[in-house]
């Protein structure tokens, strides 16, 4: 099997968007004391609009933590959590290249 350059930088991309939303949800759990969710929105207001981007970049650790704890205790069908995973997968691959994106513009490269 053969990777392509291409299929390595998407695959080094997924890696680092995954691991940033990791990173993210977890200093966040422990500076807030609390568990980051979606539930931040429900907030409103201003503290709803200051958890956005906090939320951009951690939706596939969210996503796949609850995918995995509702499959676990509620017994969520197999197809579900495939799908799950696949639009947390893809939302780490953009977050991913944002961020690289990101890094390489503060680097000047």
């Amino acid at each position: 099997m053969v990777f392509t350059p291409a299929a390595l930088e998407w695959i080094r991309t997924l890696c680092i968007g995954m691991a940033l939303s990791g990173l993210i949800a977890s200093a966040f759990e422990l500076f807030a004391a609390r568990r980051a969710s979606f539930s931040l929105l429900e907030l409103g207001g201003l503290p709803a609009v200051a958890a956005l981007p906090m939320l951009a970049f951690s939706a596939p650790f969210i996503i796949l933590r609850n995918t995995v704890r509702g499959r676990r205790i509620e017994g969520r069908p197999m197809p579900f959590v495939m799908l799950a995973t696949v639009i947390a997968c893809g939302w780490g691959l953009l977050s991913g290249r944002v961020a690289l994106d990101l890094a390489a513009m503060l680097v000047g490269a």
